[in-house]
């Protein structure tokens, strides 16, 4: 009975005051009674009115009415408990909990034995870190109610976040006398005893319950975890043996097995018992899905191949075939293994098993996407957009495989039609369309649209970093309003200075002003930024090293992009006749 109980009481309380944000702890001088205002027949009537109408309204859902009703009450009354304990909800609600726990006082102080009240002051108190008075409140609760020993189960809460952990722990063996040992409270009991440095004490807890329930494996399991997380390898594995003699098919000592080993430095070990944890089908698949990534975390960081992870997978998913975090989690790793259409068959046999898993249609498409598969990622745009009619970022993928297709016109049309449907207030991805719309402008040869496009996104998002890049670079190749270039770009550089490509647009704008010093300070950081070999960057190196004076080494870097593969002809004509060569419209 006492954990429905507890559990009704904490729900209460979390939809009753979960949306409060915690205040400092302080303790305050009680509310004193008001004097009782007595009313006569008239106004008993007209109270009980909008008393009553306030209630009606409220259960109707219409707050704003049901307020306004209880607010007027107040005037007739200011002493009335009932309708100050109401506005206290409002006010919880209205994410006021100073005015909501002022309401409280008040309503407790002019109705002293009414229960409910002095649980919802005790009760916001502790929500809103006023720990003090909630255990000033608790324990004249616990005083007054004998027959209600849960309510130590929140005293002891308070006088925890209070600070007092000898007080809590009292409190925790008042409601142990009352109802019997319980795994929940022994569990706290033990923190609090670490908490005060007593691991004697704490392990004692623990200890008792398994001396209670001497058939039940867990508990020795919990212990061994507990020591092992202390370093503590010898009692851990003494705990662990005992728990092996009372169920030695329990899945969860194998779980506990192989932290051991993994813990002790005997990796070998540790996987046999991991293999064998997931091959145990009396073990729960979330706890299976938990240890199978972190194995492949472990292979994955020492640098180890993953593919014996996968007849792990393959054996899993027979066991069992509806788990579609299992199927997830295998396709994931199968992209990792660059097994591609394995890995689309995982995910697409899940949006045909769950046709709602938003997050499993974008894996899919963020998988098609990076293997170029554009068709692909139009069509399955295109159904994403069917099942989830007013989601914009299927219009985003299906913008991107247009213009990957070269299909300019229904590239703009998708970005112009997903604009509807992106709420006015989410400004930045309202910005990541503009700036789409921009570079598919661009690319059409209409650089003034752009430029509006680009403006536009900038309005909505200042600090959109790829627009800023893309307008200052454009500007750069248009050989327009330079210093308004300049000025983007520098933005990029201060919001992510360490990326190449950034720097390499920055090195860019200075080289079409003429200042070629700087020019190639910043070429050169790029360079030493550059990850992925970008032929684009060694060709503007060359350019700038030519306008410095070093024709030898500028011919070098353009032989360099070359054979990284830029194919250009203007770069075939700067490396033939050793010369620079002004840039036409070339895309970055």
């Amino acid at each position: 009975m006492l954990k429905q109980t507890l559990s009704g009481c904490i729900v209460a309380i979390i939809v009753l005051f979960g949306t409060i944000r915690p205040a400092q702890a302080e303790r305050v001088d009680k509310e004193q009674p008001s004097k009782a205002i007595s009313l006569d027949p008239a106004q008993q009537r007209k109270f009980d009115y909008f008393f009553y109408e306030g209630l009606k309204l409220r259960n109707a859902g219409k707050f704003d009415a049901a307020y306004a009703a209880f607010e007027h009450c107040l005037t007739i009354d200011s002493t009335a408990s009932p309708v100050l304990f109401e506005l206290s909800n409002f006010y919880v609600q209205m994410n006021k909990p100073e005015k909501a726990v002022a309401m409280l006082r008040r309503a407790v102080a002019n109705s002293p034995d009414n229960y409910t009240y002095r649980l919802s002051l005790a009760s916001l108190s502790l929500n809103i870190g006023m720990y003090g008075e909630a255990s000033d409140e608790y324990r004249e609760l616990v005083k007054d109610h004998p027959e209600k020993p849960e309510l130590n189960y929140f005293l002891a809460e308070s006088l925890t976040q209070e600070g007092e952990i000898g007080d809590a722990i009292d409190a925790y063996n008042v409601l142990e006398d009352a109802i019997g040992m319980n795994e929940a409270i022994s569990m706290r009991k033990f923190k609090l005893y670490n908490t005060l440095e007593k691991p004697e004490e704490a392990f004692k807890e623990l200890d008792a319950l398994v001396a209670k329930y001497p058939m039940e494996a867990r508990y020795p399991i919990l212990i061994g975890d507990l020591y092992l997380e202390k370093n503590d390898t010898v009692k851990a594995l003494s705990y662990y043996k005992k728990a092996h003699q009372i169920d030695p098919e329990n899945p969860y000592y194998t779980v506990s097995m192989s932290n051991y080993y993994e813990h002790i430095g005997n990796k070998e070990a540790a996987e046999t018992q991991i293999r064998n944890a997931l091959l145990n089908d009396k073990l729960d698949v979330e706890t299976k899905v938990a240890i199978l990534a972190r194995y492949i975390q472990r292979l994955q960081q020492g640098k180890n191949e993953t593919e014996s992870a996968n007849t792990l997978f393959k054996t899993l998913l027979e066991q069992h075939p509806e788990e579609t975090e299992l199927k997830l989690m295998y396709a994931s790793l199968l992209a990792s293994q660059n097994k591609t259409d394995e890995a689309l068959f995982q995910y697409q046999v899940v949006t045909e098993m769950e046709p709602e898993n938003s997050a499993a249609w974008m894996q899919l498409l963020n998988l098609l996407m990076k293997a170029d598969r554009m068709e692909e990622v139009l069509k399955v745009s295109e159904k994403c957009q069917e099942l989830f009619p007013d989601a914009p970022e299927y219009y985003f993928f299906k913008g991107i495989a247009y213009f990957q297709m070269n299909k300019y016109q229904e590239s703009l049309d998708t970005y112009y039609a997903g604009l509807k449907v992106i709420p006015v207030e989410n400004k930045p991805l309202r910005s990541d369309f503009y700036g789409q719309i921009g570079d598919i402008y661009f690319q059409i040869k209409k650089p003034e649209e752009a430029f509006k496009a680009y403006d536009e996104a900038l309005k909505l998002n200042e600090n959109n970093v790829v627009v800023l890049n893309n307008y200052s670079y454009y500007l750069s190749l248009e050989k327009k309003e330079l210093d308004k270039a300049e000025r983007m770009s520098a933005q990029c550089i201060k919001l992510e200075p360490n990326n190449a490509t950034y720097l390499d647009t920055y090195a860019w704008i200075f080289f079409v002003q003429g200042n070629y010093s700087f020019a190639r300070i910043y070429i050169e950081k790029a360079l030493s930024e550059d990850k992925t070999n970008s032929p684009e960057l060694l060709d503007h190196y060359g350019d700038i090293l030519f306008k410095i004076g070093e024709k030898e080494k500028a011919v070098e870097q353009w032989k360099k992009a070359k054979e990284l593969g830029k194919k250009n002809a203007l770069l075939d004509r700067k490396i033939a006749e050793e010369n620079y060569i002004e840039q036409s419209d070339e895309k970055k």
